[in-house]
């Protein structure tokens, strides 16, 4: 049977923006397989994981591509990462 899977990688971070940025490098990395969506990228603390935390804004951008800025990012959505 063909459907949507979720790996779980625990990892060690102090806290929960640190977790959310390893998680987007991770992501990141992982576009080269055909297989991910990284845009459903989330984290959770290893106690609570029913509680998910968004780690890219994703929404839905002119032409269905998909936003690839962190969750709650100020400004105009984007499909790369802006370098103030």
């Amino acid at each position: 049977m063909t459907g949507r899977w979720v790996v779980h990688l625990p990892v060690v971070a102090p806290d929960l923006p640190s977790a959310q940025r390893l998680a987007r490098v991770v992501a990141r990395w992982a576009v080269v397989l055909p297989q991910t969506d990284p845009g459903e990228t989330t984290v959770s603390a290893e106690d609570e994981q029913g509680v998910r935390h968004r780690v890219f804004c994703d929404l839905r951008m002119p032409g269905g591509r998909r936003c690839l800025l962190r969750a709650d990012h100020d400004g105009p959505c984007a499909r790369r990462l802006v370098r103030r």
